[in-house]
């Protein structure tokens, strides 16, 4: 977020390349609760980054954006070109209003400077080295904690966001790490390019899978004061798909992986 200490960085380290993952992210509560963060930190990230990255030269710049950036009530599953068709959803605005701006300064620096500059926008991500913050986190490694809390202090019930009906796109960290490898070898265009699993699953039907790695065997409750959220959120990834890439990690398989990482880290 500092642009002096960027540029020093990047005149000292002159890289090759640069993935652009860095940014302030969160859950719906996280969202509501600091839009001004979400919405400055963004913009500060990826501007610093990305024209520093001009400055020095840097051949190949991948930018990381998020599925929130498209509208709320978006044709599923949502095309590259469903961009800036409609409304966004309210409770995340914030965050998607910055990352439509780095998608958009990616372009920019294309088409005058000529650079190499290209952006992807993941899915949902779960897996290992996640944030598992009930105020900050999103929801499937909120859930992993809430589900281990309840089942290692012997609760009856866990209680859940909203009616459970929304459904969600889910893909493992590593998957996204080997697209982004992919993209960075294999892709040049000005289109951004989205990167999902493929198919979707209903909160509810998330709570569930979650409930079984764990072990908790308690009754899921709803809290119908909270939000759900964007509806239904299914990518359309089929112009990776065409270049030849695909998810190979399971939902359940993934959600294991994350689960024994978040137990690994309460030991430290």
């Amino acid at each position: 977020m500092r642009q002096s200490e960027v540029e020093d960085f990047m005149a000292s380290a002159k890289p090759d390349a640069v993935v652009v993952a860095a940014a302030k992210v969160g859950g719906i509560l996280a969202n509501d609760t600091y839009p001004a963060e979400f919405l400055y930190n963004n913009l500060m990230i990826e501007s610093n980054i990305i024209h520093n990255a001009y400055k020095v030269g840097v051949e190949k710049l991948l930018f990381l954006g998020s599925s929130c950036i498209y509208p709320k009530l978006a044709d599923q599953p949502i095309k590259e070109s469903s961009l800036l068709t409609g409304a966004l959803e309210p409770t995340n605005e914030w965050y998607a209003i910055a990352k439509i701006a780095g998608i958009k300064l990616v372009q920019a620096y294309r088409k005058q400077y000529g650079c190499d500059y290209i952006s992807a926008m993941p899915t949902n991500l779960y897996g290992p080295g996640d944030n598992y913050d009930l105020k900050s986190s999103h929801v499937l490694p909120a859930l992993i904690r809430k589900a281990h809390e309840a089942k290692s202090a012997g609760k009856s019930e866990i209680v859940l966001w909203g009616t459970g009906k929304p459904r969600r796109e889910f893909m493992h960290v590593d998957d996204l790490a080997d697209a982004c490898v992919f993209l960075l070898s294999r892709y040049s265009g000005a289109q951004h390019v989205n990167v999902g699993a493929g198919s979707d699953i209903s909160i509810r039907e998330l709570v569930s899978i979650v409930c079984e790695v764990v072990g908790f065997k308690g009754e899921i409750k709803h809290d119908l004061s909270k939000p759900d959220g964007t509806p239904v959120k299914l990518m359309d990834s089929k112009v990776i798909n065409e270049m030849g890439w695909f998810p190979s990690i399971n939902l359940q398989k993934g959600i294991q992986d994350a689960y024994e990482s978040f137990k690994f880290g309460l030991t430290l």
